[in-house]
């Protein structure tokens, strides 16, 4: 689920907040990256949890109607297609699920109901509802397709929402377009007989990820005053003040990413960086760090100073 691009997010950001030397203990901050990576997989598991609770918001709201007073025989005989959705069903009779529920907490409709409400009257107020609901059975593949929709249109995009979920953390602003990503592929992909696990994917790919993200983290803290120099000497003709802290920042992860990860091609970590740098700094600033990175990249390269193994990796 996670990317190596959003681990270097998740790395950046604790590195732009780290207010110390390389000497200094860093222990701390290191736990913040790990709980900030990890707490990706809570927002994911909230996310999903809003769907289950819509879906039980939906059968509430048909009991109360049936039980009227003088219910009209629509109201006592009502399409039951929303609350029988097969997709919502399996998501919300997913044992895995419900553990890992139990076990990261996640209770956030219970204490904030009130969203959850937001969601249910948006979702029949809208169009793909009422195109939904003109059959009273489906297949698995509509229903799937409505889901996936839903989600697409109506859950990710709303305001009210996303302003919960800034109040709740401050990091999964960044983390939710990823997580989004994540949730629809899985609701894509999911099928009647999708085995229990499927649901609770792992957070990241493999152990590698992990690992990568702890030692890149490391290596360039480690390191910050002479990759520092390193920059300095490059840019002796700008004006350091006026130098975004973030672009030093990320020349200084990409710098040793180049110089200590042998199996990332050098083209994919100037990539990313410059991709990274459009969306976290100024609008310069891939400019900058493009020109800065070739000119390093051509001097590694004619001193022999990049250790790539592989082919294509130069």
């Amino acid at each position: 689920m996670l990317s190596r691009r959003h681990i270097r997010v998740k790395v950046m950001q604790v590195l732009y907040a780290f207010d110390g030397t390389e000497s200094d203990d860093f222990s701390k901050d290191q736990k913040f990256l790990l709980y900030s990576i990890d707490n990706m997989y809570s927002l994911y598991l909230m996310l999903l949890s809003l769907m289950v609770e819509v879906n039980k918001r939906s059968k509430s709201q048909l009991e109360t109607i049936q039980k009227k007073h003088l219910a009209t025989q629509e109201e006592k005989n009502p399409n039951k297609k929303l609350i029988n959705n097969q997709v919502l069903q399996l998501i919300a009779n997913n044992e895995a699920l419900k553990i890992a529920f139990a076990n990261n907490n996640i209770n956030n409709w219970q204490l904030d109901n009130e969203y959850v409400d937001v969601i249910y009257k948006a979702i029949i107020a809208s169009d793909l509802y009422k195109e939904y609901m003109q059959t009273k059975t489906s297949t698995f593949k509509e229903d799937r397709d409505f889901i996936v929709d839903v989600f697409k249109e109506i859950i990710a995009p709303n305001e009210k929402l996303y302003d919960y979920i800034e109040d709740k953390n401050l990091t999964w602003l960044d983390d939710l377009p990823t997580v989004n990503t994540a949730i629809l592929k899985l609701l894509r992909k999911i099928k009647e007989s999708s085995d229990e696990r499927f649901l609770t994917p792992k957070l990241y790919k493999d152990i590698e990820d992990k690992e990568y993200a702890i030692k890149l983290f490391k290596k360039t803290l480690l390191n910050q005053t002479k990759l520092g120099e390193e920059i300095t000497a490059k840019t002796k003709n700008w004006d350091t003040e006026r130098i975004a802290s973030i672009d030093l920042v990320l020349l200084k992860m990409a710098i040793c990413e180049l110089k200590e990860f042998p199996s990332i091609p050098t083209k994919v970590t100037i990539n990313e960086y410059l991709e990274i740098s459009k969306e976290y700094s100024t609008p310069k600033s891939s400019i900058f760090i493009n020109g800065i990175l070739d000119k390093l990249l051509k001097e590694y390269q004619a001193d022999g100073k990049l250790n790539k193994v592989g082919r294509g990796l130069m």
